[in-house]
């Protein structure tokens, strides 16, 4: 396993956490009929990979979050129970953007560590 390998491995996991963070924002302030069927959060679960004495990470499952969903009273809202009540998912908007901003940097790190490494080795070759 190279540096581009663990780099990579290391961008397809931020990627499914930027992807799961994207949809819980979508699912954000949206309402449901009953608690069971409310949106919970997801997060990605990740695994470390130790292959030729280098580490990186996979993303070994996507769970769903132990947040409860939120009980509101809206009686003009039309999906509302006989009571008046909409459950809303269950969605911590706030941790979700700073999770994506995390990302992001995680992100941006494994591009700079792989043009790092490129530039490298162009200039290993040239210098030959």
């Amino acid at each position: 396993m190279s540096v581009f390998d663990v780099a990579s491995r290391a961008m397809s996991a931020q990627m499914v956490r930027l992807n799961t963070t994207a949809s819980n924002l979508a699912n954000a302030r949206t309402d449901y009929t009953s608690e069971d069927k409310a949106f919970r959060a997801m997060r990605p679960v990740f695994r470390s990979v130790v292959e030729d004495n280098l580490a990186t990470v996979d993303v070994d499952r996507v769970v769903q979050t132990d947040a409860a969903p939120q009980k509101r009273y809206d009686p003009t809202n039309p999906i509302a129970d006989p009571d008046g009540y909409v459950w809303e998912a269950a969605v911590d908007e706030t941790a979700e953007l700073v999770d994506m901003l995390e990302t992001a940097r995680n992100y941006q790190n494994n591009v700079q560590v792989l043009q790092t490494a490129k530039s490298l080795i162009l200039e290993t070759v040239r210098n030959q």
